[in-house]
C-alpha cells in the first residue's frame, strides 16, 4: 500500500469549512437485523434508490460508441463528438484519438462543476485533454447525462450524481469494447467535483479500472458539498432535496447513503489524490480527509500537496500532470 505523502511543504489547515466529524469514515447505515423467522421472498431495501447505496446492487450497462460529425485532425491526434448509452440513457461526450493504429492505453476524464444549462461537449478539461492526447492516450471525456447533447434528467439527479458516476463507468466500458484500446490500460481522471464522480464510480463497480487521479476534489461527504454550493447557489434544489430525503439531523443515514466517504473500503484502484494549498474553492482538507479515510480502509492511495497552488493549479499543474501520467501508466 502507498503511503499517505506530501509534496513540498505542509500547509496550514484550513477552518471554517468542515465539520468536526470529517477526519473520520461517514458511519454506515445501520442494516435489517437478522431474523430466525421463516424469510419472505425480495425485502424492500432499506436505502433509497436513488442513493449511492443503491447503485452497487444495479450493474451499469453500456451501449457502442456513435460518431456525431466528423473526425477533426489537431495534429498528433484527432477529436470527435460521441454519443454512448449509460443504463437506459444517451449521454454525450468527446474522444481524443492519437495518430496510430493502437491498441492505446486510455483514460475517462471526469469534469468538474459547470451549470448544465451552459455546459457545450468536451468542456471543463482542456488542458488534460490536449496532454493526454498527445502523450499517446485515448481520452474519452464524459459530459454526463443532462448535459450537451445527452437525454435530460431531472435536476436532483444533478444534484446527487451518482448518475454521473454511473456515466464514467458506462464509458470505461465502451473504451473496453475498441479493438485500438488495450483494455488492461484504462483508467479514471476526475478534477473538482470529477473527483467525487471518480470516488462513486469506483465503488459502484470497484474493478473497473485499475488506476485513478482525482484533483482538487469535492469532498468525499456529500454533505459537505450542498452545504458548500447547493444551499447558498441552488437554494430551490435544497430544499426539494430535503424534502425527499429529510434533513441532515431527521436522516442521518440518508445522507451517508450518497456519501462516497461511507463506502471508501470498497474501492480497489489505486489512488492518486492532488491538490493545492491555496484552493479557496475545494478546502485541502477534504482531500486529507478523504485519504486518510481511505488509507484506514485499506486503500492504496497517495496524496500530493501543492501548498502554492489554487484550485486551478495554474503555475505547478505541469508537475502534477507529470505524476497523473505516471500514475496512470504504472497501473
Amino acid at each position: 500500500m502507498k503511503a499517505v505523502a506530501t509534496a513540498f511543504a505542509t500547509v496550514a489547515v484550513l477552518t471554517g469549512c468542515t465539520s468536526p466529524t470529517d477526519d473520520r469514515v461517514e458511519p454506515r447505515p445501520s442494516a435489517p437485523a437478522a431474523s430466525t423467522a421463516t424469510p419472505t421472498p425480495s425485502p424492500t431495501p432499506t436505502y433509497r434508490p436513488d442513493s449511492l447505496r443503491a447503485a452497487f446492487d444495479a450493474p451499469v450497462s453500456a451501449g457502442d460508441l456513435t460518431g456525431r460529425g466528423a473526425w477533426v485532425d489537431v495534429g498528433p491526434y484527432a477529436r470527435r463528438e460521441v454519443t454512448w448509452r449509460s443504463d437506459d440513457l444517451t449521454v454525450s461526450g468527446v474522444l481524443f484519438k492519437p495518430d496510430g493504429d493502437g491498441p492505446f492505453p486510455a483514460v475517462v476524464l471526469n469534469h468538474g462543476y459547470i451549470d448544465p444549462a451552459v455546459y457545450a461537449p468536451g468542456q471543463g478539461m482542456p488542458r488534460e485533454q490536449d496532454l493526454l492526447a498527445r502523450r499517446g492516450f485515448m481520452v474519452l471525456h464524459v459530459d454526463y447525462r443532462g448535459h450537451a447533447s445527452g437525454d435530460d434528467v431531472s435536476a436532483l439527479t444533478h444534484e446527487m450524481r451518482v448518475g454521473y458516476a454511473r456515466d464514467a463507468i458506462a464509458a470505461v466500458k465502451v473504451l473496453e469494447a475498441r479493438p485500438d484500446v488495450d483494455a488492461d490500460r484504462i483508467g479514471m481522471f476526475g478534477r473538482s467535483m470529477g473527483g467525487g464522480v471518480t470516488l462513486a464510480a469506483l465503488e459502484i463497480e470497484p474493478d473497473v479500472v485499475d488506476a485513478a487521479v482525482v484533483h482538487a476534489s469535492v469532498s468525499s461527504r456529500f454533505v459537505d458539498n450542498f452545504r458548500r454550493w447547493t444551499v447558498p447557489s441552488r437554494s430551490g434544489r435544497a430544499t426539494a432535496l430535503t424534502e425527499q430525503i429529510g434533513t441532515v439531523e431527521q436522516a442521518p443515514e440518508r445522507w451517508a447513503e450518497l456519501s462516497p466517504r461511507t463506502y471508501l473500503d470498497r474501492i480497489e484502484a489505486s489512488v492518486l489524490m492532488v491538490h493545492g494549498g491555496l484552493d479557496d474553492s475545494c478546502p485541502i482538507d477534504w482531500s486529507r480527509q478523504t485519504a486518510e479515510a481511505l488509507e484506514r480502509a485499506g486503500g492504496d492511495v497517495e496524496l500530493v500537496e501543492y501548498p502554492n497552488q489554487g484550485h486551478t493549479f495554474d503555475v505547478e499543474w505541469a508537475d502534477a500532470m507529470e505524476r497523473t501520467i505516471d500514475h496512470l501508466e504504472a497501473a
